[in-house]
């Protein structure tokens, strides 16, 4: 007859291989999506295959479809680990206290830094070219998921300085798109151009950037 403490502590083991068996799972799901935002960022989503993927991690092609069944399915969520984490970021730029054209200021420069702090992320996610990518999958629908949120909080932010108004444009789609534009522009020069211009003192040059791209909107 089986104790009760034999019992006990078969279940124990028992939930012990299961969370072994679930950190190894992620673990190795991790590193797919870390080498496949690396063979993105290199080489584009069209030069990449799934035995690339597996070649770089030295696993076998079956090991990855067992975790995602093809690369669009990987820069689905590439793009929205991408979304996630800057949206948790600007969240917490929008918690904050200050003016709202200041917020807006610091809500921009959040951007641009995450983008330099993750160069692999922001050129999968916002500088690489998506030929195919699926319906519920494209990284710049303004409707996907956390993408939206993170563009959301850019038009919070917009109407907020011009809710404290005067301003020279009440027209929140186009100033928050115009600002997108610049905030994407210089972080991918930065990303892509780095050693390749002489750039001035780079935390300098984004406070300009980002401090005449408001001024010369909104006020």
């Amino acid at each position: 007859m089986t104790s009760l403490n034999t019992v006990k502590y078969d279940n124990i083991v028992h939930m012990g291989v299961t969370e072994r068996k679930t950190r190894q799972r992620e673990a190795l799901r991790q590193q797919i999506l870390a080498a496949a935002r690396d063979l993105f960022a290199k080489h584009g989503y069209e030069s990449v295959s799934m035995r690339k993927i597996a070649e770089l991690i030295e696993y076998s092609p079956t090991s990855i479809y067992l975790h995602f069944r093809d690369k669009e399915e990987l820069l689905h969520e590439i793009c929205t680990e991408t979304f996630q984490l800057l949206s948790n970021k600007l969240a917490k730029v929008g918690q904050s206290e200050g003016e709202p054209s200041q917020l807006l200021r610091r809500g921009l420069r959040v951007y641009v830094d995450f983008g330099i702090s993750h160069p692999n992320h922001y050129r999968a996610t916002f500088m690489m070219p998506h030929h195919h990518p699926r319906e519920a999958g494209s990284c710049t629908k303004l409707d996907f998921g956390t993408g939206g949120q993170a563009f959301q909080f850019l038009m919070e932010a917009v109407r907020r300085v011009i809710e404290s108004g005067p301003t020279r444009s009440t027209d929140v789609m186009a100033v928050s798109q115009a600002l997108w534009v610049t905030v994407h522009g210089i972080t991918s020069l930065l990303i892509s151009k780095e050693r390749e211009f002489p750039w001035i003192d780079k935390s300098r040059l984004i406070d300009i950037t980002i401090d005449a791209a408001v001024t010369g909107l909104l006020r």
